[in-house]
């Protein structure tokens, strides 16, 4: 029997996230509402092209495909279409095979309200004011930024690669280390580091991956041939001694990351190229950059570094 939506690790996706809808969209803005309506309904049969998030959703789904007895992970589309425009989404849906059968279609509106009626821990949308919205009455929230869209079949693996200060934990740290000096923010941080941070926006995603692994580390004890499906990162530019509380933090939690990288101020791409996460999460817009536009970026505009 399936668990309930409460038990479930859920992600709320916006159709604009999950799929490419920027031919849709320009009908929307050159021609109004009425045009967007017909132009989806002649292209009823057209499968939408896979969007940025495309290649992290089907992958997070093949979860379920491993764990079929209790199915512990769901996504849910949140989309501004309306009943009638969603049509070709939910068929777009169909056509590429994915398992989502929840949805919300708001006709127009936001969807932020609804993200903690699904239980949702994480909303991706590349709507930014949505984003905005859902994070300023605290629920947890991205913005996909554009990129290029790399979906390897062949790669089973689900890599997620999250910053730390901002987007995991709160933004105390970053407040101190904006409001001073490098050696200053090292010696607040080494004086704290025992106590752990406080949870940030993505916090309740991350300790639910871990939860994940936790699966995984029983079906890999009853079948040692068992191969994993996901790997969590965390890169941050935190470097020692301020490393240390970050640890902290994780043991405090009872969570863990595969792997974890304190660059020191080093371009985080350098990594990314490498680890090839299907999606990267950072509070900092400066950090979500790659030289070949193959990372897919996930915007958190929460705290210090995003007052506005």
């Amino acid at each position: 029997m399936p668990y309930p939506i409460e038990e479930k690790l859920v992600i709320a996706v916006a159709s604009s996230a999950l799929f490419d809808l920027s031919e849709s969209d320009r009908v929307f803005q050159d021609q109004g509402a009425i045009a967007y309506r017909d132009y989806q309904e002649k292209h009823l049969d057209v499968p939408l092209d896979k969007g940025v998030a495309f290649p992290f959703v089907r992958r997070f789904l093949n979860i379920n495909r491993r764990f079929p007895d209790t199915t512990p992970v769901e996504v849910v589309l949140i989309s501004r279409n309306s009943s009638i425009t969603g049509k070709r989404v939910f068929r777009s849906i169909e056509h590429h095979g994915l398992g989502i059968s929840r949805a919300a279609f708001l006709e127009g509106k936001s969807p932020y309200p609804y993200i903690p009626a699904f239980n949702a821990s994480l909303f991706l949308s590349s709507n930014e004011r949505d984003v905005l919205d859902a994070i300023d009455y605290e629920y947890p929230a991205g913005t996909v930024l554009p990129s290029q869209v790399v979906d390897d079949e062949d790669d089973w693996e689900l890599r997620i690669a999250f910053d730390f200060d901002g987007v995991i934990a709160d933004d105390a740290s970053e407040r101190v280390f904006k409001g001073s000096e490098l050696e200053a923010f090292h010696e607040h941080e080494t004086s704290k580091a025992s106590i752990p941070h406080s949870p940030g926006p993505l916090a309740d995603l991350f300790r639910k991956l871990s939860l994940l692994q936790q699966l995984e580390d029983e079906a890999q004890k009853e079948d040692p041939s068992y191969q994993r499906i996901l790997r969590t990162a965390i890169v941050t530019a935190r470097s020692a001694p301020a490393h240390e509380r970050v640890i902290t933090t994780l043991e405090h939690w009872g969570v863990d990351a595969n792997e974890v990288f304190f660059l020191g101020g080093m371009k985080k791409d350098r990594i990314l190229n490498i680890l090839k996460p299907h999606m990267f999460f950072d509070d900092q817009r400066s950090h979500l950059q790659s030289d070949a536009g193959n990372i897919p970026m996930v915007h958190i505009p929460f705290g210090v570094a995003n007052i506005r």
